[in-house]
């Protein structure tokens, strides 16, 4: 089966329509609070990337992110101009920590407002440590078939995928066989170690031999056995910036890493390029902690972040992939050679099984991490 073939998806659900009535909005503690208010969101269907002008005027809210470049580009595309439009006062936090959002939720003082996280994590959350979308405020007939669930968005697109050395391998490796392959390509592999979810384990199976289509359920334990024949190859990031880090000082031969921070490390002049037969498509999620004081607010918040125009200047800031259907980025030859949407790109990667991550995420994590600490 062909790559486009075994690119899996969940079903959407349904556009909804924007609420007609006042909504009774209470201010978020994120940034000291603000008096109750009524605020009129605006009548009609909802449409991606608007926002009623002053509907929030005088509203606290607190976006949480990862940081770096990728949260100042969401800012500065999305974010702030929100802010603007709306009227609310919107406070940039983070770095993210699922700790965090648990303390938050559990001790009934949510201070954030919208959370960028992990797809894996956010399906798991969904119903617990998060709330459903409203999506009578949230117009998702633009974003990705598959990509909209109960309780997240799509933040951005991006893809775990090997990267190599081209100084050092002229050809290749291009393959998860050839990552495996210490022989043909010796060196040091860099992976992340603190985390688990799509990339190293559908490699290392169908560097194993399983077919593409037959990945999910992943065989985790299947996974660990075929990482133990490179585990003396390995060395562990912990952070996105660790890992550009890595490639442009040249520590490492090559790396699985997100294709965002290997366009940072080649815009700074490491010279790697992407094996995109490698790459498996995640995303970065938007979503609204249980217990936020202002859910209508939040909503109204990913709504215009998921606008065309939003998207794309998303996209140039940040070179990962937009989540709108019709978003077209202006970006640099480079950016291009790392954007998942681009259809030579696309067609030739895996898309995780987001739903099967998000059930089997924290099992996942559990054994990785013991393997690795061995």
């Amino acid at each position: 089966m062909s790559a486009t073939t075994s690119r899996r998806r969940m079903k959407a659900l349904p556009l909804g329509l924007m609420a007609t009535a006042a909504l009774l909005l209470t201010a978020c503690g994120g940034s000291g609070g603000a008096a109750s208010a009524e605020v009129d969101l605006g009548g009609g269907p909802a449409t991606a990337g608007t926002v009623k002008a002053g509907a929030l005027d005088g509203m606290n809210m607190t976006f949480a992110s990862w940081g770096g470049i990728y949260q100042d580009g969401q800012m500065a595309a999305a974010v702030t101009p929100f802010g603007e439009e709306s009227g609310a006062r919107v406070l940039s936090d983070g770095p993210m920590e699922y700790a965090k959002v648990q303390a938050q939720v559990e001790s009934n003082n949510v201070t954030w407002d919208v959370v960028d996280t992990d797809s894996n994590w956010a399906l798991g959350q969904c119903g617990k440590l998060l709330q459903k979308l409203d999506y009578t405020i949230i117009d998702k007939s633009s974003i990705p078939e598959g990509l909209a669930s109960d309780c997240s968005v799509p933040a951005v697109q991006y893809a775990n995928v090997v990267v190599y050395n081209k100084d050092k391998f002229s050809d290749g490796p291009k393959t998860w066989a050839d990552f495996f392959d210490t022989k043909k390509f010796p060196g040091k592999r860099a992976v992340q170690g603190n985390d688990a979810g799509a990339g190293i384990f559908e490699g290392a199976l169908i560097a194993d031999g399983v077919a593409p289509e037959d990945l999910y359920p992943l065989d985790i334990d299947r996974a660990l056995r075929k990482l133990d024949t490179i585990k003396g190859s390995l060395v562990y990031w912990m952070t996105g910036a660790q890992s550009q880090q890595m490639l442009e000082a040249q520590e490492v031969d090559m790396a699985v890493i997100w294709s965002g921070r290997a366009f940072g490390a080649v815009e700074n002049g490491a010279p790697f390029e992407p094996a995109w037969d490698t790459g498996v498509v995640n995303m970065d999620v938007l979503s609204v902690p249980a217990g936020a004081k202002n859910p209508k607010a939040s909503m109204a918040l990913i709504n215009y972040y998921l606008g065309k125009e939003q998207q794309e200047k998303l996209s140039v800031e940040t070179s990962y992939s937009p989540a709108h259907v019709d978003a077209k980025p202006q970006v640099n030859e480079n950016g291009r050679k790392f954007l998942v949407t681009e259809p030579e790109i696309a067609e030739r990667t895996l898309v995780s099984d987001f739903a099967w991550w998000g059930e089997n995420y924290a099992g996942v994590l559990e054994k990785f991490t013991a393997w690795v600490a061995k």
